[in-house]
């Protein structure tokens, strides 16, 4: 996974989450822009983290698409 080394910490909402796969999508507070991640991007490492929730993240690029690392709720 790559970090763009000029990318900053970006915030927005988990939309969605299925525990049982560990997949999930953030949006962006002020843009349409969905992260997807999976459950081992979460910070604290408990792999789950409820919808709704208000979070921050590192966004990197995966083999050509968006991802959201370092997920911390704030």
């Amino acid at each position: 996974m790559a970090q763009d080394p000029n990318s900053e910490r970006l915030t927005g909402v988990v939309t969605n989450f299925d525990e049982p796969k560990g997949l999930g999508e953030i949006t962006l507070d002020d843009a349409p822009a969905v992260f997807p991640f999976h459950c081992v991007s979460i910070a604290d490492g408990t792999r789950n983290i409820a919808t709704g929730a208000a979070v921050s993240f590192l966004p990197l690029l995966k083999l050509g698409r968006r991802e959201a690392a370092d997920i911390r709720p704030v």
